[in-house]
């Protein structure tokens, strides 16, 4: 099958990361039958809206075929809004992983940090209020980590379960199309086997569970 016919993959990392941490993920979907790319993008200098923007003309500038786009804690944030506010995109489904849709805490208790809100930037805003609803622009399934193993914990108490910066109940957005919980830390979210199953049956299926027939 050449990458033409394939249904292709963003990929968006996350805060104070680069497109390579996507790698293993990357392997896994390609493994799976997706044309995979991991872009990097700022997620602390600048203005949020700007990348926004940049992210929507580089999803629109996929033409034809299946978009569909993958992005860890912050990343996903960042797909989810664009995808929420711009209906022109082309046709796919998005996954987040670890994202705190719902707002951060562990973000929450850095803004009053000396400095805090200088080592987040751009992203403070959102990672601080999340996003608030999803209105259903496209099927959104989110993975969530409940391995408490992280630097989240540092600066504040999170609420169990969490993934060591995340917790479980902030990934959780009104109106997501499904949810998942794996036994994984934040980072282990782009390592985990089972996550790249998930994530590959959610692009396919557009669920987390297995059909009835099994999957394919």
């Amino acid at each position: 099958m050449s990458s033409l016919q394939r249904d292709h993959v963003i990929l968006l990392h996350g805060i104070w990361m680069r497109g390579i941490t996507m790698l293993p993920l990357a392997r896994r979907l390609r493994a799976d039958g997706f044309s995979v790319e991991a872009i990097d993008y700022p997620s602390v200098v600048g203005a949020w809206a700007d990348t926004a923007t940049r992210l929507r003309q580089h999803w629109c500038g996929r033409v034809g075929g299946t978009v569909h786009v993958v992005g860890h804690s912050l990343g996903g944030m960042l797909a989810a809004q664009v995808a929420d506010e711009h209906r022109d995109l082309p046709a796919g489904r998005l996954v987040c992983l670890g994202s705190p849709l719902n707002g951060s805490a562990a973000a929450s208790r850095l803004l009053r940090v000396p400095g805090g809100r200088w080592l987040m930037g751009q992203s403070a805003p959102v990672l601080d209020k999340g996003l608030g609803r999803w209105s259903g622009a496209r099927p959104l399934g989110i993975i969530a980590g409940s391995r408490p193993l992280g630097l989240g914990g540092l600066i504040g108490a999170l609420p169990r379960p969490h993934d060591g910066t995340v917790s479980v109940e902030e990934t959780r957005l009104a109106g997501a199309d499904a949810h998942c919980v794996v036994e994984t830390s934040h980072t282990g979210l782009l390592f985990s086997p089972e996550v790249a199953a998930l994530t590959t049956r959610f692009l396919r299926q557009g669920r987390f569970e297995p059909s009835a027939e099994g999957d394919s």
